[in-house]
């Protein structure tokens, strides 16, 4: 028998705009309170920010990447433009502003504070993804090995360790890897790593297009409705949503709106009120179909910037970064380089039909999502910024957006994650 509160959802209707995993996620926890949900994006199911990413649900990654590790590195990584991390000289009066909120955020007591406020969400990954992925016919979408980080040297290491106590003191684990652990786990690697870290509480997906599509295609199995079309504007009647109205003058009616559409989010903010830093930093990936080297485990490479992703249509290898402004054209050299670094440490790689990608992930300063209710337009409800865990907090957003949308109150505090937190600093 259904609750009182499902039987009100079925006669509802919601709208979920944007269809990469945060929205997907959404729109399948919606269906499940019994909304009847229409999903609308631009793209195909899985051509999304999150297909160009790693793979990994990264349970203990919660510490800002203002963390001083980082920030001491960022200005040699500038000025070597085949560093980690890039900035086109044309986006740097754009990103300046977020830049110094971003340097805000480097305070200890802050870095502490907002590992806190992320914990109370990661720690519910799995078991908020667990009936989504019930639903879908492939059981093997979520594997089941843990992710490796190798370092060039013991102080690479040694630095990691105030992150690695915190990451402890919050409930997460992490194991030291020797030179024999490391060749012993990956062998494509004997030899060319002596210091590296174990992550027993993450796991990667089998492939981040083919993730995606699988909980797209459940959606629709399941009575849910997937639009491809863009988003041209929210209607309104007073101080509510009506309903959206795409590119193409098609209306579609709704009792709720869900803003889940990452740096496309941005186009909604004059409508819904939202005074939000959100920036697109853009991150590059080479898909390689027959790499010819077997990689068992997704394996970070912290001090190159990038790492090793085995996947169902091959083995990924990205994660450099660029602040390129809005609107900028994709520098595939980024990819370049990537490739160019990997291949100095497994030269046996096959490059033959290779594939160049970028997803440009949507981060505000303090690497904090919005989960929160727009203040202008009462029934729109905001869920954007995850930065580079939009894969791993995708479903646990969108058990907390359902939340929202049905009234109830949240089991984690979402005051964190106020679109309002940025009016006061």
């Amino acid at each position: 028998m259904q609750s009182p509160i499902q039987q009100q959802a079925d006669r509802q209707t919601a709208v979920v705009i944007g269809a990469g995993i945060v929205g997907v996620c959404c729109a399948l926890y919606l269906q499940r309170e019994g909304y009847r949900v229409t999903l609308i994006d631009p793209e195909a199911p899985g051509d999304s920010t999150a297909k160009w990413s790693c793979g990994q649900m990264a349970v203990s990654e919660v510490i800002p990447l203002s963390k001083p590790g980082i920030l001491k590195k960022i200005p040699g990584w500038l000025l070597d433009q085949k560093g980690p991390l890039a900035l086109r000289p044309s986006a740097l009066p754009g990103i300046l502003p977020w830049f110094l909120r971003f340097l805000a955020c480097a305070r200890h007591s802050r870095i502490v504070e907002i590992s806190n406020e992320m914990a109370t969400l990661t720690h519910h990954v799995y078991e908020d993804y667990a009936p989504l992925l019930d639903a879908c016919a492939d059981k093997t979408l979520m594997g089941e090995r843990p992710i490796i980080e190798v370092f060039d040297t013991a102080a690479g290491l040694e630095q990691e360790g105030p992150h690695m106590e915190l990451r402890r003191s919050l409930g997460f684990k992490s194991q030291v890897l020797d030179r024999a652990a490391i060749a012993d786990l990956e062998p494509a690697l004997a030899g060319k790593f002596s210091h590296g870290l174990l992550f027993p509480d993450w796991r990667a997906v089998s492939d981040t297009k083919g993730f995606i599509a699988a909980l797209t295609q459940s959606f629709v199995d399941q009575g849910g409705v997937r639009m491809r079309a863009q988003v041209k504007h929210i209607d309104e009647v007073a101080d509510r949503a009506s309903g959206v109205t795409v590119t193409t003058g098609e209306r579609y009616a709704a009792d709720h709106v869900v803003i889940a559409a990452g740096t496309g989010s941005r186009q909604f903010f004059e409508q819904t009120g939202a005074s939000v830093p959100l920036a697109g930093i853009a991150g590059y990936q080479v898909l390689l179909p027959h790499s010819g080297v077997e990689v068992r485990h997704s394996v970070i490479y912290a001090d190159g910037g990038f790492c090793f992703a085995p996947m169902t249509r091959g083995l990924q290898i990205g994660g450099t970064i660029e602040f390129a402004g809005p609107n900028a054209a994709p520098n595939y050299k980024r990819a370049e380089i990537i490739l160019e670094k990997a291949r100095k440490i497994l030269p046996q790689l096959k490059i033959d039909d290779l594939e160049y990608g970028v997803g440009y992930r949507p981060f505000l300063p303090d690497t904090k999502p919005v989960i929160d209710r727009s203040d202008r337009l009462k029934n729109v409800f905001l869920a954007f910024g995850h930065g580079q865990l939009g894969l791993t907090l995708g479903a646990t957003t969108g058990r907390l957006i359902t939340d929202l949308v049905a009234g109830r109150k949240p089991a984690q505090d979402l005051t964190p994650f106020s679109a309002k937190r940025f009016a006061f600093n």
